[in-house]
């Protein structure tokens, strides 16, 4: 039950993620807002690195930077990218495809065998998008227009992520869970110190302007929503997550995925005051059913199998 509790946990927490990122997003661009994220994401892990020390060969190394480069700076700039032209709601209902295209990716990858239902699942699932991104043009509110470039930007960052899941669960093969989240998050802040600052640093030589990271102009609710997204929706996710797969079955434990783009869906709704239109209605039901349907359909308990 305490595995079951952690990804259930987890995969609430994510949902949240959307929703504290729009709020610092309100008052500045998407790099120093992923930046800060994850610097206090670093604060988190940096305790269970020190703690779990080891020693990497060079191709665990070669794995875990691809695997950190893919994961943090590329999937998180292209996704808050996204959110800043979409809404919360739509970006989660995306999000929502996640356990679908994973088992694509496992079929396609990792020689893990897909079977009809499977694949009707992923058409499903894919018919859901197309609702959602068409229904932006009926889905409106006070502030933001949910867009199709937003909401395609949201779905190849989840295609990277897919890069970055496969990786780390390679690397997971002789690496601890601990050691391969907490190696992950330092190397990605570290890229993303390099992507954001080193155009600042470098302006006296390529004399091109680039925008200072906001500090002083900051309020209290962009610092909190940075610090709640970095500590828990990252750092703590992805411990207990981990942890989580450790204690139950990998594919029972796929389920709790599909909490994100439920309740991201709800809070862009309720405390956002965001609208869905009719189609994106309709096609977050299919991504939420497809996702359901494939995490928990025939899974027998002889093929069941503990992620190590």
């Amino acid at each position: 039950m305490l595995g079951y509790g952690a990804c259930a946990l987890a995969g609430t927490l994510w949902g949240t993620g959307f929703f504290w990122g729009r709020l610092a997003l309100n008052e500045m661009g998407v790099e120093p807002m992923v930046l800060y994220r994850f610097l206090f994401a670093t604060l988190g892990m940096l305790p269970v690195a020190l703690r779990n020390r080891v020693r990497l060969t060079a191709g665990e190394w070669r794995t875990l930077l691809l695997a950190a480069a893919f994961g943090i700076p590329i999937q998180f700039l292209l996704q808050f990218q996204g959110l800043e032209h979409t809404t919360v709601s739509h970006a989660s209902l995306m999000v929502g495809t996640m356990p679908v295209l994973l088992a694509g990716a496992a079929a396609a990858f990792a020689g893990e065998r897909l079977e009809w239902f499977g694949w009707m699942a992923l058409l499903a699932s894919t018919a859901g998008v197309a609702l959602v991104a068409l229904g932006g043009s009926h889905a409106t509110t006070g502030n933001e227009t949910p867009t199709l470039g937003g909401d395609l930007l949201v779905l190849i960052s989840l295609i990277t992520a897919l890069v970055w899941v496969l990786l780390s669960k390679k690397l997971m093969e002789t690496v601890s869970p601990k050691v391969v989240s907490s190696y992950t998050i330092l190397s990605g802040t570290a890229m993303l110190l390099v992507i954001v600052l080193g155009p600042m640093a470098l302006e006296p030589l390529t004399r091109i302007h680039a925008d200072p990271v906001p500090v002083e102009h900051v309020s209290l609710t962009a610092w909190t929503a940075l610090a709640v997204g970095g500590l828990f929706c990252t750092a703590a996710t992805t411990l207990l997550w981990n942890w989580g797969i450790h204690h139950v079955p990998a594919s029972r434990a796929g389920v709790f995925l599909n909490i994100e783009p439920a309740l991201g869906s709800i809070l862009g709704v309720e405390l956002l005051g965001e609208r869905l239109g009719s189609y994106a209605w309709l096609g977050g039901a299919l991504i939420v059913g497809a996702a359901v349907a494939m995490t928990v359909r025939g899974h027998q308990p002889e093929r069941e199998v503990i992620l190590e």
